[in-house]
């Protein structure tokens, strides 16, 4: 099922837009407010690329491209993700060298299918029960929040990259429910791959954010959209349940598990 996981993490990244408006939106719109003219040359000082910040109250339009900083940006959030990805999996494989338990892949993959319906209601608009998941993470973002004022302004692209690398464990139910499929994949190489292409499903997201801000939020707000979206995501949680059901009915509660004799 991993090949199936993959393709549903991808599209919860790519149709989530509604709530990487809300959570990440004006995280990455002052980010973005703060790129100013970039400077042609490396800084001697800073040891990378700088960019010089405009004056308070004053709008300057950008002569370079600002898309390098936005990658570094969401290049050190999903490796952030990864790296959770490849933590949860090998938790998760560590729970299925239990020989003697019951089959826990297919449960846990049962209960990430129905994350993904939890989701899709959510993106939908129909239920917010997945902002409850966000508290469990709230004392380790209390610890990291502080070293995100170390990287500000963000005037280099070694700071974007650190910067998207702590705000990749900031407190989000979109991730934690993803997170619980790496889970169920039983492995930190495949846990790593799962959040990974969840993190490549969001970059498109956060890019247009960024960079066109004004152009996207009115489409990603559309109720049309996230209805669509939300169906769509939860309709994979729906086939996930019928798999790990279809699974139970042929093969029976012994049969069903994976984990090799």
């Amino acid at each position: 099922m991993t090949e199936f996981s993959l393709l549903a993490v991808l599209l919860v990244g790519l149709l989530g837009g509604v709530h990487c408006l809300g959570m990440c939106g004006s995280i990455v719109g002052i980010f973005t407010a703060q790129l100013s003219k970039p400077s042609p040359e490396p800084s001697p000082a800073s040891g990378g690329w700088a960019i010089r910040l405009a004056p308070a109250g004053v709008r300057e339009r950008h002569s370079s491209p600002l898309w390098p900083f936005h990658l570094a940006y969401s290049g050190g959030r999903i490796a952030s993700y990864a790296l959770a990805g490849a933590l949860v999996g090998a938790i998760g494989q560590a729970g299925l060298l239990m020989r003697d338990a019951v089959p826990v892949q297919h449960l846990l993959f049962a209960l990430s299918s129905l994350m993904l319906i939890a989701l899709g209601l959510y993106l939908a608009g129909a239920w917010s029960a997945v902002r409850r998941l966000e508290q469990m993470g709230g004392g380790l973002w209390k610890r990291l929040q502080p070293y995100t004022a170390r990287l500000l302004p963000v005037n280099t692209l070694p700071r974007a990259l650190g910067l998207g690398a702590l705000w990749g464990w900031l407190p989000c139910g979109l991730v934690y429910s993803v997170l619980l499929t790496a889970l169920a994949s039983g492995s930190a190489a495949q846990g790593a791959l799962i959040m990974l292409a969840f993190g490549l499903g969001t970059l498109p997201n956060l890019l247009a954010i960024g960079l066109f801000w004004e152009s996207v939020r009115g489409w990603v707000q559309s109720p049309r959209v996230r209805l669509a979206a939300g169906l769509l995501v939860a309709s994979f949680g729906v086939y996930g349940l019928f798999k790990v059901a279809y699974t139970f009915y042929m093969h029976g509660w012994t049969g069903a598990c994976h984990v090799p004799a």
